[in-house]
């Protein structure tokens, strides 16, 4: 690697330095929207979170882009920045998840209620929010690149992402707006199509992780259960084939899962 310059390094500096006034300033506003969640009585606390998850995540993004200017500037990655990113996106995906839960495979019933705490948020909002959480984890998984020691960590933020974006929608309204003459039709198409995407990649993702990381059973559970997810949202819309096909998906992959047991149980039998 080519010796770092005096130059470069000042560059550098001036750079973060103007960041991390902006930095601080989204902290400062962020202490002040948790003590408004302290205080008793407090009304709207959904878009205090919200509100909250928003302010967390434009940190993050400003921790991302330091760690870019490193790589840009000096052509080494800022492990500090990225790990403060970590942090800090995990704040914003906790904050949320206070709002809508982290459900996976759960009836639309038992998140329905929760809703309400932000009823005014438009989809535009919701959406465009949630796109946002991607590209975060998208860019935090860029700037440690493929081979780092927290891939696999990332697959559960792209997991924590995909529940959250399912849940953030209300599916009884959504499926009103998909009519021809519903104004939101064409948000709601976008959304829908993005939790899909959503909910198949994590699946993918885990059952990943499963084969070439870690081969605990309880990640091919979840990959299992991010499918069953997918088949919900499925049977909501009425999409007939897609539900076959998944169903299908789903028994193949449970198969496997249960005949890995099998054999791990058989394993442990001649080793005993």
């Amino acid at each position: 690697m080519a010796r770092i310059t005096q130059e470069q390094r000042n560059r550098y500096s001036a750079k973060v330095k103007e960041n991390k006034v902006k930095i601080d300033a989204i902290l400062a506003q962020e202490q002040s929207l948790l003590n408004m969640l302290k205080q008793p009585g407090s009304q709207g606390l959904g878009y205090v979170r919200f509100k909250l998850s928003e302010q967390a995540l434009s940190l993050t993004s400003y921790q991302i882009l330091i760690n870019n200017l490193s790589l840009s500037l000096l052509g080494i990655k800022n492990e500090e920045a990225l790990g403060e990113a970590r942090k800090s996106l995990g704040r914003s995906i906790k904050y949320l998840e206070d709002i809508f839960t982290g459900y996976v495979d759960v009836p639309f019933s038992e998140y329905e209620q929760n809703l309400a705490a932000i009823e005014e948020k438009s989809y535009e909002e919701r959406y465009k929010h949630i796109r946002k959480l991607g590209f975060a984890i998208n860019g935090i998984e860029e700037g440690y690149g493929a081979t780092s020691m927290w891939k696999w960590f990332i697959v559960e933020l792209w997991g924590k992402h995909a529940a959250l974006a399912k849940n953030s929608i209300n599916l009884k309204k959504a499926y009103q707006d998909l009519s021809l003459d519903s104004p939101n039709r064409m948000i709601t198409l976008s959304y829908m199509s993005l939790i899909k995407k959503l909910l198949q990649g994590s699946a993918d993702r885990y059952r990943e992780k499963y084969e070439v990381s870690s081969m605990k059973m309880d990640d091919f559970k979840q990959a299992i259960s991010f499918l069953n997810a997918l088949k919900r949202i499925h049977m909501v819309f009425g999409e007939k084939t897609e539900t076959e096909e998944l169903k299908k998906k789903i028994e193949i992959w449970s198969a496997k899962l249960e005949n890995d047991l099998k054999k791990r149980d058989e394993e442990a039998k001649k080793n005993r």
